[in-house]
């Protein structure tokens, strides 16, 4: 990135209204194509249980090991790079869903020129190009709800998605992921002076906040259907992006928020009167994910992140996530890559 990072001070409902201002801002930004507002029923949302162990599946993948499902690396182009760089004039951009107001992942800086998209999440994103297209800057962004995240790389509206997406077995029978690029997992966010300590029986008779189509919604469901969570635990409000989600909170209309852990504690730094409640219950990586038949996409961009995991991804978490998690990245970051896939 060309120009310095000002810090915007973020804080309670000023946070919230700035994040509200710039959502409606982006609109106005021709970088951003519109989203469409169909809600197609997501696979994501549809049958996926995230199990507090091991749960092996019909198609024999384990949740706990999906991020071993990915091809090896390779520098060579292929027919999805060949076209993506075939693209001409303004079009020859690497297309990319993303988050817009996901303080510190993707967002929109109100203290830089044009409000530019910033975050972690965004960083990797002008790595990728840079390393396809030969400038970081030949990038597309469009704003992706987290419910639509799958469809919009089925649809075939982005070439990938790198929007703090958990990679799980029912995402990979629908698109495919590189290796892990951080780790996290699932912890509760409520006020400060709320009685729920963590996910477990103080969130009885509580209204617990998810974003549709997240691993948040599909563990909450899956727990209270196995007797994990308590019955009275009200998990049906969803919302399209987590954001949304601290706005309910704040508004008194739901006692809880359930989402990653790192999403979470940027949340927090959004209003001091919020915080995380109990450990992490699950663990979780985070992948960039592309067209299942996008193999040379796929190889390509995890080349790219075995040389961003050595030289960049320190940099970038220093950046944007220490503030929030703390100056020790060891928790965050992913394992060393497996490359199970084959074809």
């Amino acid at each position: 990135m060309d120009v310095s990072r000002a810090r915007p001070s973020l804080r309670g409902w000023g946070g919230v209204a700035a994040m509200a201002v710039l959502c409606a801002l982006a609109l106005a930004f021709a970088l951003l194509l519109p989203c469409t507002q169909r809600a197609p029923q997501d696979p994501e949302r549809a049958g996926q249980k995230t199990a507090t162990g091991i749960q092996a599946r019909a198609d024999g993948c384990v949740d706990a090991e999906a991020h071993r499902q990915t091809l090896a690396p390779s520098g060579a182009d292929g027919p999805t790079i060949d076209a993506i760089k075939a693209r001409t004039g303004a079009k020859r951009k690497l297309v990319v869903g993303v988050d817009q107001n996901s303080y510190r992942w993707g967002y929109r800086n109100p203290n830089t020129e044009g409000a530019r998209l910033e975050g972690f999440d965004i960083d990797l994103v002008h790595r990728i190009a840079e390393d396809i297209l030969g400038d970081p800057d030949a990038v597309q962004f469009k704003a992706i709800p987290t419910s639509q995240r799958t469809s919009a790389i089925e649809d075939g509206r982005v070439d990938m998605v790198v929007r703090t997406m958990t990679i799980t077995c029912a995402r990979l029978r629908q698109v495919a992921f590189s290796a892990p690029y951080f780790k996290t997992g699932q912890q509760v966010l409520a006020p400060k002076s709320s009685p729920i300590t963590g996910y477990d029986d103080s969130l009885a008779h509580k209204k617990v906040c998810t974003a549709a189509g997240s691993t948040a919604h599909a563990k909450l469901d899956a727990d209270r259907t196995a007797g994990r969570l308590p019955a009275s635990t009200d998990i049906s409000t969803t919302v399209p992006n987590q954001l949304d989600c601290l706005v309910r909170l704040q508004l008194g209309e739901v006692d809880a928020v359930v989402t990653d852990g790192a999403l979470a504690a940027s949340q927090a730094a959004q209003d001091p009167t919020v915080e995380l409640k109990g450990k992490a219950f699950t663990t979780e990586y985070y992948g960039v994910a592309m067209k299942k038949d996008a193999s040379d996409l796929v190889r390509r961009v995890n080349r790219v992140l075995v040389d961003y995991r050595a030289q960049g991804w320190q940099s970038s978490y220093d950046d944007w996530l220490s503030a929030t998690l703390g100056r020790d990245s060891a928790a965050s970051k992913p394992p060393a890559p497996q490359y199970l896939r084959s074809s």
